[in-house]
């Protein structure tokens, strides 16, 4: 019997890039199994389910490139992002050879300022997607599952 591990991160920024790119707050919060670099292998291999493992790390590097690379992309554009979250999850079959992480999912929940263009948005996502340096490095399929709100 086939078993598929699932890992899960969660994401947080706020702040503002109106001013451009030289100007707004890199930092943002990333919790896996709700410790901070303790570090121990997955339950399923004799680990730790209070501490975090390598996959989730993984996961949570992924889904912090991808805001750092969105940020930068709407600062550049002058679109003013007040708030971004996110749902990752990957995905690691134990029966497709070698085991790996075969596919991550990013759940960026954006907020931007009122008037901003929705498409626009989401072409930055997917530009942002494309320079993530760690998306770069990655083999896993990873797919983005945007959702824009504007602020009222």
């Amino acid at each position: 019997m086939s078993h598929t591990h699932t890992y899960r991160s969660t994401l947080s920024w706020e702040g503002s890039t109106a001013d451009g790119y030289d100007h707004y707050g890199r930092a943002h919060t990333a919790a896996v199994a709700q410790r901070t670099l303790n570090l121990s292998a997955d339950p399923a291999f004799k680990g730790d389910a209070a501490t975090p493992n390598p996959e989730q790390l993984l996961l949570a590097a992924a889904s912090s490139c991808q805001l750092l690379s969105f940020l930068a992309c709407a600062a550049r554009s002058r679109i003013d992002v007040i708030a971004y979250t996110d749902e990752a999850e990957a995905l690691m079959p134990e029966d497709d050879l070698p085991v790996r992480i075969t596919q991550i999912t990013l759940r960026p929940r954006i907020t931007v300022a009122a008037g901003a263009n929705v498409d626009r948005v989401d072409r930055l996502v997917d530009k942002a997607h494309q320079e993530c340096y760690v998306a770069n490095t990655l083999n896993a399929q990873t797919r983005i599952e945007a959702e824009v709100t504007i602020a009222t």
